[in-house]
């Protein structure tokens, strides 16, 4: 797997978590920026965390956060494309042969543009309306289902490089990914 420890909450507010693996992604790319870390354990973390989060929301959180009228049918559809988007720039990262080289700088910097953004927009327009209008007994039941569908991606290997070519042709099929990030 890897040497950089990915939390693993079993239970908790979904808000809370989503928003402790926000901060996790932060990190890791910050340790990816960094000359001296061990860029290729931040590297495989940051995978299999991103990926591990990303479906765990898509399959647990936005469609109930539907169904709870938290979130419309467009705040879905656009995170589910940033998560697409994010998913492409993570896969050309895992790519680079080495993390030394301008083209990892590049892919990283790549990354990080796409999921700060990302961060910043679902923070703002899914978790905020969760905040206000879903009880907090049903944000504990997303976050429960939403850590017990991430740690069994974790535990899957989601992050290897076989597993995030696949979620990315899933969402090349599905027309999440415009051709301009299909050639990023």
């Amino acid at each position: 797997m890897t040497a950089v420890k990915i939390p693993r909450p079993v239970a908790g507010d979904v808000v809370d978590l989503i928003l402790d693996d926000h901060r996790l992604f932060e990190q890791l790319l910050r340790d990816l920026r960094d000359a001296t870390a061990d860029r290729g354990a931040a590297r495989a973390a940051l995978s299999a965390a991103l990926i591990a989060h990303g479906e765990a929301e898509e399959n647990e959180v936005y469609p109930a956060l539907r169904r709870k009228d938290a979130i419309d049918k467009h705040e879905q559809e656009h995170g589910e494309e940033e998560h697409a988007e994010g998913n492409q720039a993570l896969l050309n990262l895992l790519e680079c042969k080495g993390t030394d080289t301008q083209k990892f700088d590049d892919a990283v910097e790549k990354l990080a543009e796409t999921l700060m953004h990302h961060i910043g927009e679902e923070e703002q327009t899914i978790l905020n309306p969760a905040r206000t209008d879903v009880s907090e007994k049903v944000r504990q039941e997303l976050g429960t289902a939403w850590a017990t569908r991430r740690n069994a991606l974790l535990d899957q290997d989601c992050g290897s490089l076989d597993f995030v070519k696949k979620v990315v042709a899933r969402a090349e099929k599905e027309g999440l990914l415009s051709d301009e990030d299909e050639k990023s």
